[in-house]
């Protein structure tokens, strides 16, 4: 099945009428010829005197102060259009990395907003210690443009140990785990990367993760993630998991997920602006997805 033109523009006319800046810049850039300065702009209008990057950049906080979650998805949008390079990584970015590094070497997750701007709850209780999924994907950034900084040892040597901590506790997180494989598919280590990959593997495909139920109208949402949300293209790390009939009826699915309006919808948001920014959000997401696999009509 394919996403018809007709909806296509639909989606098309969401995302430019009701995402956020950043969203309606990167449609530009994968599906209109926009270039990627754009994107560079729009991302950087989060960015705080510290470094960091603040503003809301995830839609469930409104918060002005600089987050390390923030600060890898800046980074990571970066490398998605091909703008990253090795002197802005140095410059604008590990200064601030370096300044929030805890003792074990890593860097944390979140840190609990110091204002009273509105948030989600689980932002005021965040665990302000090191994290993996904030961690490894800052060091396979800096693996993959070929960045050599004394940070990176203590913090390598943290990474490992907390995937031999955690084994399979959050595989569920399909947000996670592309954060952890761009360490994985970086890093030196290559056989203990290798063999992890493997392990990853296994736990997605036996330990129940995902969902089969396509009724559910949390399928494909955060802890209820269906095979696209793993293996996002054909050339994927994780795609042999799968076989080619589960993607298959997962793609027929996601088609079919497409609101009248043009969105594909989440449960998220904090107020019916945000839960907009969060629906341009999934809308680009679907469509990268869709793309990547060749299911919009031509």
């Amino acid at each position: 099945m394919f996403l018809s033109k007709n909806d296509f523009l639909k989606a098309r006319d969401f995302i430019l009428t009701n995402a956020r800046m950043i969203e309606r810049r990167l449609f530009e850039f994968h599906f209109a010829n926009g270039g990627a300065s754009g994107v560079f702009h729009a991302v950087y209008a989060y960015r705080n005197p510290d470094g960091g990057f603040g503003h809301g950049m995830e839609p469930d906080t409104a918060s002005p102060e600089s987050q390390p979650l923030f600060s890898i998805m800046a980074l990571e949008t970066l490398d998605e259009v091909g703008y990253l390079t090795k002197k802005i990584i140095l410059n604008d970015f590990m200064p601030y990395f370096e300044s929030i590094t805890t003792e074990k070497g890593g860097i944390p997750w979140m840190f609990r907003p110091k204002s009273d701007y509105p948030c989600e709850r689980h932002f005021k209780t965040v665990k302000e210690w090191a994290a993996l999924s904030t961690t490894a994907p800052l060091l396979g950034i800096l693996e993959k443009y070929e960045v050599d900084v004394p940070w990176m040892k203590k913090a390598e040597d943290f990474v490992w140990s907390e995937f031999e901590r955690i084994q399979d506790k959050h595989a569920f997180c399909y947000l996670c785990v592309p954060r952890w494989l761009m360490f994985l598919e970086h890093t030196k280590s290559s056989s203990k990367a290798e063999k992890m990959i493997g392990n990853l593997k296994i736990w997605i495909a036996n330990n129940n993760i995902i969902c089969e139920d396509k009724t559910d109208e949390g399928w494909g949402l955060y802890g209820k993630p269906h095979s696209l949300n793993y293996a996002t293209s054909p050339d994927g790390m994780l795609r042999s998991i799968f076989t080619e009939e589960t993607l298959e009826l997962d793609l027929v699915e996601l088609v079919n997920k497409q609101k009248e309006d043009g969105r594909w919808d989440t449960w998220y948001g904090i107020s019916e602006g945000t839960k907009l920014e969060w629906a341009g959000i999934q809308t680009l997401s679907v469509l990268k997805t869709l793309k990547n696999y060749d299911r919009i009509e031509k």
